[in-house]
């Protein structure tokens, strides 16, 4: 603590992703050095270079921290030696059966074990579910001889890191700690007090921190399946959901709006939940409300692709041989983070019924589909030529030019009801 104080200590990060690489900054800029653990070498490089690769990091402020030798990259795992403070931010997805796969942090972990020495706060901040703090870390990080609470000192944080959010970000969203003892709890208090701006929250384990950014996204996932839920009976019935939940936000008090879209995406909503029900099922219990959103926002980019068939029925025309655009291939508005987006099972489930796509997202150069590389399209007036239907299927706010797509197409189908938010009501514009 004297160490943080002073800014003698040495901070690994390990994993300099959407979450590490924010934090490894924010901890820099306090006059903290920090060593980024990372298996990525082109990431490596492009540090080592001041080069910036996430969207929530001013460039200026990477550029300073890497000239000023506050933050390096490496791959050698060695480098936790010389630090007081080790953080863990790597992956935690979910396997083809939606099982939650811990590689990340258990290969992650057991490097640390090899390295550590004593007086060592290690923080978790992987999203993952109730008791992997204890049951998984804690007995890997023993092998290395030392002891919990007695040699170093154990804690979960959650990551809360929400892409493109231009109000909060790393340093002004406020954190909670879970750590196993008392001493562990001061620490890591006191570490994120002198790194961040906002709000510590002790909980008073790790479990109970580990559950509640579970919580946080199962109350998102939930609403947003309520909301998907509404928009197709609200559709049958001829209502307008955007109607419906514009006017239920007048209500001051018991209401929260949810929007639907075409299905949920990003690392958190449609995986975290997922977690929960995993470990619930080792306390036979049966996450069923969590299960059934799961299946209905998943459900969406076929409702998205039967919608559109309905549309170019009424025209006298099938979806086989249609020349459909996608707007969007990120998963959330203004960002090129594309990690489980919902555009991609729309596209697959378009190219199964023998649709012609082509994707445009301003955000977004190329991407990996199926196995191969694929380029966005550039929106010019000649390629809209070739494209009668468009589908908005992520919500992006800037770069778009929504009124040439208007101008140009015969069929759009507004997923995030953005015709709309801009005034720019027209026939052609169907909404989910």
């Amino acid at each position: 603590m004297d160490k943080i104080r002073n800014k003698t200590a040495k901070i690994a990060v390990i994993g300099l992703g959407y979450v590490g690489l924010p934090l490894a900054v924010e901890i820099a800029k306090k006059g903290l050095n920090v060593i980024g653990i990372e298996l990525d070498e082109n990431k490596i490089k492009m540090i080592e270079k001041g080069e910036n690769y996430i969207g929530d990091v001013n460039d200026q402020e990477l550029v300073k921290i890497v000239s000023e030798k506050k933050l390096k990259a490496t791959s050698d795992f060695s480098e936790i030696e010389k630090c007081e403070v080790i953080l863990l931010c790597v992956p935690t997805p979910l396997d083809i059966y939606k099982q939650p796969d811990l590689s990340f942090v258990i290969n992650a972990t057991e490097s640390v074990a090899k390295h550590i020495k004593k007086g060592t706060l290690v923080v978790l901040e992987s999203t993952t579910y109730p008791t992997t703090t204890e049951t998984v870390m804690l007995p890997i990080l023993e092998k290395s001889g030392l002891k919990c609470e007695k040699d170093f000192f154990l804690a979960f944080s959650p990551e809360r890191v929400d892409p493109g959010n231009e109000k909060f970000k790393t340093h002004n969203t406020a954190k909670v700690v879970g750590a196993i003892g008392e001493e562990a709890s001061k620490m890591a208090k006191f570490f994120y007090e002198n790194v961040l701006e906002s709000e510590i929250h002790l909980v008073k384990s790790p479990k109970e921190a580990e559950m509640c950014k579970i919580m946080e996204n199962t109350f998102r996932i939930v609403n947003i399946a309520l909301a998907n839920e509404m928009a197709i009976v609200a559709e049958k019935m001829d209502i307008s959901i955007w109607d419906v939940i514009e006017a239920a936000s007048t209500k001051p008090f018991g209401f929260m709006p949810f929007y639907p879209g075409p299905g949920v995406g990003g690392h958190c909503i449609p995986i975290d939940p997922f977690y929960l029900t995993y470990i619930a099922r080792k306390y036979d219990y049966h996450t069923r409300l969590i299960e059934l959103a799961g299946e209905i926002n998943n459900d969406m980019p076929k409702y998205v692709v039967n919608r559109l068939m309905k549309e170019l029925n009424k025209k006298g025309k099938c979806l086989k041989g249609t020349k459909v655009l996608l707007s969007g291939i990120a998963y959330k508005k203004n960002i090129s983070d594309m990690r489980e987006s919902p555009a991609f099972k729309v596209l697959e489930e378009l190219e199964a019924n023998y649709a012609e796509v082509e994707v445009y997202d301003p955000f977004v150069e190329a991407f990996e589909y199926k196995g191969k590389i694929r380029k966005t399209v550039d929106l010019t007036e000649e390629l809209l030529k070739r494209y009668n239907v468009v589908i908005i299927t992520t919500g992006h706010t800037k770069l778009v030019n929504y009124k040439m797509l208007l101008e140009s197409a015969d069929v759009i189908l507004d997923t995030h009801n953005i015709y709309h938010k801009f005034g720019m009501k027209n026939k052609k514009v169907i909404p989910i």
